[in-house]
C-alpha cells in the first residue's frame, strides 16, 4: 500500500472513532427525557445514567429503581422494553426546570420527570419522581 493511500486509510479510521452516532445530546429538556425514559424502559441503565443528575440522592433512588426492575418478571421487563413513550406536556417551571408528565403504552401509569438545567446541559432529578420537589432547594 502507498504512503498516500495509507495515510487517507489511516485519516478515516481516526474520524471514524471519534465520531459517534449515539451522541447524547442533552441541550432540551423534552430530548433529554425522552432519553432517560427510553433507556430505562429498555433497561439500558448505563445510558440513562448519562441523563441522570450526578447526586448522591439521585445515585441512591436509580440504584434502587434498577433492582425494582431487574426484579421483575420475564414478561414484564419485555413489556417496558417494548413500550412506547407518550408524553402528556412539558411546563417549563423556569428557564432552568422543566417537568415532563408522560406514560408509557405497557404500564399507561401517569408520571412526572423533573429535568434541570446545569451548565447547559438539561439532567434527570429522579429524585422529583419520588419526592415531589418541583424547585431546586426546596424539600417536601
Amino acid at each position: 500500500m502507498s504512503a498516500p493511500k495509507f495515510f487517507v486509510l489511516l485519516l478515516m479510521i481516526a474520524f471514524a472513532s471519534c465520531s459517534n452516532p449515539a451522541e447524547i445530546r442533552r441541550t432540551d429538556p423534552l430530548e433529554s427525557g425522552r432519553g432517560f425514559i427510553e433507556a430505562s424502559l429498555k433497561g439500558d441503565y448505563v445510558e440513562a445514567q448519562k441523563y441522570l443528575l450526578q447526586d448522591s440522592t439521585n445515585l441512591e433512588y436509580f440504584e434502587g429503581y434498577k433492582k425494582f426492575i431487574i426484579n421483575r418478571s420475564k414478561e414484564e421487563k419485555s413489556g417496558y422494553s417494548d413500550a412506547s413513550i407518550i408524553i402528556d406536556s412539558t411546563d417549563m417551571l423556569s428557564d432552568s426546570v422543566a417537568i415532563i408528565s408522560y406514560s408509557n403504552t405497557f404500564k399507561k401509569k401517569p408520571s412526572r420527570l423533573k429535568l434541570v438545567r446545569v451548565k447547559g446541559d438539561w439532567l434527570v432529578d429522579f429524585k422529583y419522581t419520588f419526592n415531589g420537589n418541583l424547585l431546586p432547594g426546596v424539600e417536601e
